[in-house]
């Protein structure tokens, strides 16, 4: 930007009171990022690294837009300070990367059936968790897959107990890989299935 760079626009929109609020995405190199950039962390919602797939830029953006939809569903919570909505639409993903952007501490239920899962987030960290017999890592990967059923979200919840052993991100990206290989396996299960029924 001519005049301007990333730091500064941040700096020009915090101070004025009408631009103060809004969500900030920069785009940076790698290098500007870690050397000039780093003490912006708190200012921005998030940095999208050059040179970058829009994919990526994308569900970055999505998150941010998640982050937001989020807080103004809880800005309209019911007078118990309990927020309601459909997994269908926001997803168990995207609810606790909502919840880690966020920086949110809160006791997230997810109910899809007869099914609860009960997960405790301290400044956006998932702390601990519980899905039937199974806590802490295992129990949220479980319910990574979740579209269908209904979410609560309670600011007032809280827990002492430390199940997870991964950091939120770390638990989303092993989710997401066991999700993978899941579904890769399915698809592996269902060609050999496909394969027997050709040769008989």
């Amino acid at each position: 930007m001519p005049g301007m760079d990333g730091r500064q626009l941040v700096e020009k929109l915090r101070s004025r009171p009408k631009t103060a609020g809004a969500s900030v995405i920069l785009l940076a190199t790698k290098s500007d990022i870690s050397e000039k950039l780093s003490a912006q962390e708190q200012a921005v919602d998030d940095f999208v690294e050059k040179p970058f797939f829009l994919k990526e830029a994308t569900q970055r953006i999505k998150r941010v837009i998640d982050k937001i939809a989020l807080e103004k569903m809880a800005k309209t919570a019911a007078s118990d300070g309990v927020l309601r909505g459909s997994l269908s639409q926001m997803n168990v993903i995207d609810l606790v990367q909502s919840l880690e952007m966020g920086r949110k501490s809160c006791a997230l239920t997810l109910i899809n059936k007869d099914d609860t899962c009960e997960m405790y987030f301290r400044e956006g960290q998932v702390t601990h968790a519980q899905y039937g017999p199974l806590t802490g890592d295992e129990a949220v990967f479980k319910v990574l897959r979740w579209t269908e059923g209904n979410f609560q979200v309670n600011f007032e919840g809280k827990t002492g107990k430390q199940t997870t052993t991964l950091n939120t991100q770390g638990l989303l990206m092993e989710g997401l890989r066991l999700l993978d290989e899941a579904q890769r396996d399915a698809g592996k299960a269902g060609e050999e299935e496909e394969d027997v029924l050709l040769d008989s």
